[in-house]
């Protein structure tokens, strides 16, 4: 992958070091950073506090003479948006902001960049006057104004049997509509193929998409380096995510049609030294229980068991459909009169028979927090997405003793690995207050076992 560059501050970078404004052993530094990481030299000062961001652009605008402008309250002229398609934008780190007669004032990070100045030239006819601009507010203000969030062609599978997304990759197009294009076949390929998990990572290729299924990943292609930024920027405004921010891990929700029929997608980006790996989980709707669990018996003995104080788990192998079977025995199994809340990193889809809630780590409202706090409101039902702490199950196991019916998932590839795992210590408690465990084996095989059959097989 080619080392992503800002010509302004690769030329001027000494000019710090002769203003007493770092040192050269700084500057060394953050290059050697910059070039493992592949982000441009400017990113690695404001990051690493070397600089901040606003002493780093007033000295560029002394240097440049070229004003700076702050984009925080700005108001853009909405009809210079027809100039710049939302990508360029993305790619070139520009925002255009208003036209005077032929001259066509843009906000741009990178003020040296003839190349993106020369093709702005091209496409538009007009005359270009930069202005200074900080990369963080104008991709910030790009995903404000050219506002992408949810807009997803619908997709259709039934056609092309033989349908590959490499076929959308023609050329190195940066256009809006060719990356639009490109997203969606991925998602038609996956979905076409039954694939439930793909992410995209950086490699010597470019931009890696993997299909994940059956436990194990596919390489299915790369995304040439020239796109990946563009890319990158506009999934993340697909989904909610903050485009100016790859140094944390963020989560967001994409919602896209599939022959008629609504889809979630859960995105996840999370940095690492190469860049961000972005993760997509592919969420069917949720069916009605009898679908799924086709012995009424079963279904009785389920129903029964959702107004009595316990712990249901419902457990199974990677992307088994835990947690589409959850929200099927919610929707349909919820007894009347009583109140039902879900604690979940991302709701897959909205239940009309449960509150449903949200965590949202970048303010500190975790799982741990909402599990302290959830008691208070009282509720008969509660669903954890899944235990991931001991404090968690110890919590969960407190809840039960209080007359709560919870519902948790658990990963477990077999009845054996279950059985494994169970051994350890610190599930005693917990697996004594369990009333019932379902156990997805496969699509076709679910099973339930209820406390005399926990007892006899499990415990």
């Amino acid at each position: 992958m080619d080392l992503v560059t800002n010509k302004t501050i690769d030329k001027l970078k000494y000019d710090l070091v002769r203003n007493n404004i770092i040192t050269f052993d700084d500057i060394e530094k953050a290059q050697e950073m910059a070039n493992v990481q592949k982000i441009n030299l400017g990113q690695v000062l404001i990051n690493t506090s070397m600089i901040s961001e606003h002493d780093l652009l007033k000295f560029l605008e002394e240097k440049l003479h070229i004003p700076y402008v702050d984009l925080e309250d700005y108001e853009i002229d909405k009809k210079c948006l027809n100039y710049i398609s939302y990508n360029e934008a993305i790619a070139y780190k520009i925002l255009p902001l208003f036209e005077i007669e032929d001259i066509l004032t843009i906000a741009m990070s990178d003020p040296l960049d003839l190349f993106a100045i020369d093709k702005i030239i091209e496409r538009t006819g007009k005359t270009i006057e930069p202005v200074l601009g900080s990369e963080k507010s104008i991709l910030k203000k790009i995903g404000e104004y050219y506002d992408l969030q949810g807009k997803v062609q619908d997709i259709e599978t039934k056609a092309d049997p033989d349908f590959k997304w490499q076929d959308e990759l023609h050329s190195d197009e940066l256009d809006e509509e060719h990356l639009q294009n490109l997203f969606r076949a991925i998602l038609k390929h996956a979905i076409k193929e039954n694939v439930h998990e793909l992410f995209f990572e950086n490699n010597d290729e470019g931009l890696s998409v993997n299909f994940k299924k059956m436990g194990e990943s596919k390489f299915t292609g790369a995304i040439p380096t020239l796109l990946i930024n563009p890319f990158i920027q506009m999934l993340k405004n697909l989904c909610a995510l903050d485009p100016t921010v790859s140094e944390v891990p963020q989560l967001g929700r994409l919602n896209f049609n599939v022959d008629s029929t609504t889809l979630t997608a859960s995105i996840s980006a999370f940095p690492t030294i190469n860049g961000e790996r972005i993760l997509l989980k592919i969420y069917h709707p949720p069916k009605h229980i009898e679908e799924l669990i086709l012995d009424k018996e079963t279904l009785i003995k389920l129903k029964t068991l959702m107004n009595t104080p316990g712990i249901i788990l419902v457990s199974g192998g990677a992307l088994s459909g835990k947690t589409h079977l959850v929200y099927s025995i919610l929707n349909n199994l919820t007894p009347e009169n009583t109140v039902a809340m879900t604690l979940e990193s991302i709701a897959k889809y909205k239940l009309k028979t449960a509150l449903q809630c949200e965590l949202n780590e970048s303010i500190g409202f975790n799982m741990d927090k909402a599990m302290r706090f959830i008691e208070f409101q009282s509720p008969d039902i509660i669903y954890f997405e899944g235990i991931a702490t001991k404090e968690g199950l110890d919590f969960l196991t407190s809840l039960s003793l209080k007359n709560k019916t919870l519902i948790t998932e658990f990963l477990a590839d077999n009845m054996e690995d279950l059985r494994r795992k169970f051994d350890r210590s610190e599930f005693s408690m917990f697996k004594s207050l369990l009333s019932c465990l379902i156990f997805i084996h496969n699509e076709h095989s679910i099973e339930l076992f209820d406390k005399t059959a926990l007892e006899k097989y499990l415990l």
